[in-house]
């Protein structure tokens, strides 16, 4: 299995914490002009132009761009690992340094609360806080796309899709569970792709799933816990 610093892939990809156009839609805003477009970090990037702050915490400056008649932003930073979110008062600000943990994975967005008192969420972006030089980054956690949290569905089969990603791009497989436990452990499929199809459910019951996801590093990264009931 061939290992490339990773140093040395984002230095040929040109990747880094400056700006990037992709990004999921997780936190509402797509392509929505009311909404503050993201900046920095760089969606599904490594963060290395952190300020360090000691062995194993660095200040990070996230920035978007401005949204028409905002009053005040409000960004919000998840550490992927605990599922812990943290929201910070940026005021009327496009930036905002937050001290984070290296070598950890973060997802972001920011909201601008409007004069009328609306708000409206930017898109969502992943990235990896930088901390010691490694040769391979693990799998950020899945999301899940269908069903959604809390979603209700009609039985009696349905399918589970989920949105991967990896740095390095060598996700080797998911492994799904899912049953009627909180913390489900119940192992209903291996699969390369980001769907699951065929899942039998049954009418008025309540499910959790999870996704457990392998790189070719032997990296293994699990979901949060989703839940569903059926209809």
């Amino acid at each position: 299995m061939k290992k490339i610093l990773i140093a040395l892939v984002f230095a040929i990809a040109g990747i880094s914490c400056g700006g990037d156009d992709s990004g999921d839609n997780n936190g509402g805003g797509g392509n929505n002009q009311d909404a503050a477009a993201l900046v920095s970090p760089a969606n599904n990037s490594e963060c290395t132009t952190g300020v360090e702050v000691s062995a194993t915490q660095s200040k990070v400056t996230f920035q978007w761009t401005a949204a028409p008649d905002t009053q005040t932003y409000f960004v919000y930073v998840k550490n992927l690992v605990t599922q812990s979110t943290l929201q910070y008062n940026a005021a009327t600000s496009t930036s905002f340094e937050v001290t984070l943990a290296k070598g950890t994975p973060y997802s972001w967005y920011v909201t601008s609360k409007k004069t009328g008192g609306n708000v409206v969420a930017s898109q969502t972006w992943k990235f990896y806080n930088a901390g010691d030089a490694v040769t391979n980054y693990a799998p950020f956690p899945a999301d899940a796309v269908s069903p959604l949290m809390s979603q209700t569905v009609y039985g009696p089969a349905i399918t589970l899709e989920w949105a991967g990603s990896d740095l390095d791009n060598d996700i080797e497989d998911y492994k799904v569970y899912m049953d009627t436990n909180a913390n489900p452990s119940t192992l209903i499929g291996t699969v390369t792709t980001q769907t699951l199809g065929n899942v039998a459910v049954a009418a008025g019951g309540t499910y959790y799933w999870k996704v457990v996801t392998t790189d070719e590093a032997g990296n293994i990264t699990a979901s949060p816990v989703y839940q569903f009931k059926v209809f």
